[in-house]
C-alpha cells in the first residue's frame, strides 16, 4: 500500500472535521476563538487521530462516532504544544512553520486556548450529537482511557518529568520514564480508543497496547535524532533546541546512529505484535515504518 496517500487521505477527513467542530473566529469571544483555530487548524500530521481510525479498520468493526473519538486527541495534542512552546516552558518561538500562539496572541491567550481545547476534547467524545449509537458503557472508557492517557499520570506527568530533567545528570531509566510519559502515553491512548470503539476483544487490545508503547518510543527516539539533524525548514521550529535547554536525549546515550538502530528495533516489535490481524491492519504496519522515516 501508499502510506503516504493513505496518511493525506486521513489526514484531510480529520481537518475537516476539525474545522467543523472547532468554533467559528466569529463566535464570542473571538480572540479565543481564533487562537485556538490558528493552531488547531495549523497543519500537521494528525497521527494521533490516524491512528485511532487505523485501530478500528484494523479490527474491522462498524464504529460509531469514530471521527470524534479520534479528533478529540488532535484538541489534546493542540493544546499540549501550546502550553509547551510557552516561555515557562520551552519558549519556542516557531510551531509548524509559524509563530507560535503565544507569539501572535500574548502569554495569556494562549494559556486560555489551551485550556479551551483541553475542555472541549471532552465535549467531542460526550456529545450525543456526535456520538450517537455508541454504547454508553464504551463510551465512558473511552472518555477515561482520554483522561489518563492526556492526565497527571499520563501527558501532563511526563511534562514534569521532563521539566524536572533539565539541566540534571539523567540516567537512561529516567530518560525512558520521561518519554514513555510525555509522548507515549497520548499514542497509547490512540491506538487504544480505536480499539475500545471499535469493540476489540481483551487479547486484540492487549496486542495494540503493545504495539502502541512500542511505536511511541520509536516515535520519541525519532524526534530526538531529527533535533540534532534536521534543519528549521524540515521541522517547522528550530533545531539543537535539545542541547540548548540542557536535556539528555536518546541520542545523547546512544549516539545519532545507536538511537536510529534503537528506534528500528521498537517498529520491528511493533510490527509484530500485529502478526494476528490480516491485511486491514497494513495502514498500522506502514505508520510504524514511517515513524522513524519521515523528515519532521
Amino acid at each position: 500500500m501508499n502510506i503516504a496517500e493513505y496518511l493525506e487521505r486521513k489526514r484531510i477527513d480529520v481537518d475537516r472535521f476539525l474545522d467543523l467542530v472547532a468554533p467559528p473566529s466569529i463566535t464570542p469571544p473571538t480572540t479565543l476563538h481564533d487562537s485556538m483555530r490558528y493552531s488547531l487548524l495549523a497543519g500537521g500530521k494528525r497521527i494521533r487521530p490516524i491512528l485511532t481510525i487505523a485501530v478500528a479498520e484494523a479490527i474491522g468493526l462498524t464504529t460509531p462516532g469514530l471521527m470524534p473519538v479520534a479528533c478529540s486527541l488532535e484538541f489534546i495534542h493542540t493544546y499540549s504544544l501550546i502550553h509547551d512552546d510557552l516561555p515557562s516552558m520551552d519558549n519556542d518561538d516557531f510551531r509548524r512553520g509559524k509563530p507560535t500562539n503565544h507569539k501572535v496572541y500574548g502569554e495569556a491567550m494562549a494559556i486560555l486556548a489551551g485550556d479551551a481545547l483541553l475542555t472541549m476534547a471532552f465535549d467531542i467524545i460526550s456529545r450525543p450529537d456526535l456520538m450517537k449509537g455508541c454504547d454508553p458503557v464504551r463510551q465512558v472508557r473511552l472518555v477515561q482511557e482520554l483522561a489518563y492517557g492526556s492526565g497527571n499520570l499520563g501527558m501532563v506527568g511526563g511534562q514534569v518529568f521532563d521539566i524536572q530533567a533539565e539541566n540534571q545528570d539523567i540516567d537512561l531509566g529516567t530518560l525512558q520514564t520521561i518519554h514513555k510519559h510525555k509522548t507515549g502515553m497520548l499514542i497509547r491512548a490512540a491506538v487504544r480508543m480505536g480499539a475500545i470503539a471499535a469493540g476489540a476483544t481483551d487479547r486484540q487490545l492487549d496486542d495494540m497496547t503493545g504495539y502502541a508503547e512500542d511505536i511511541g518510543l520509536a516515535f520519541q527516539i525519532a524526534d530526538d535524532v531529527l533535533n540534532v539533524t534536521g534543519t528549521r525548514e524540515e521541522l517547522g521550529k528550530n533545531p539543537n533546541t535539545d542541547a540548548e535547554r540542557g536535556k539528555k536525549t536518546y541520542p545523547t546515550f546512544h549516539g545519532v546512529e545507536g538511537a536510529k538502530k534503537l528506534a528500528d528495533d521498537c517498529v520491528a516489535r511493533a510490527i509484530n505484535r500485529l502478526s494476528s490481524f490480516g491485511p486491514p491492519a497494513d495502514p498500522l504496519r506502514e505508520i510504524a515504518r514511517y515513524i522513524t522515516s519521515r523528515k519532521n
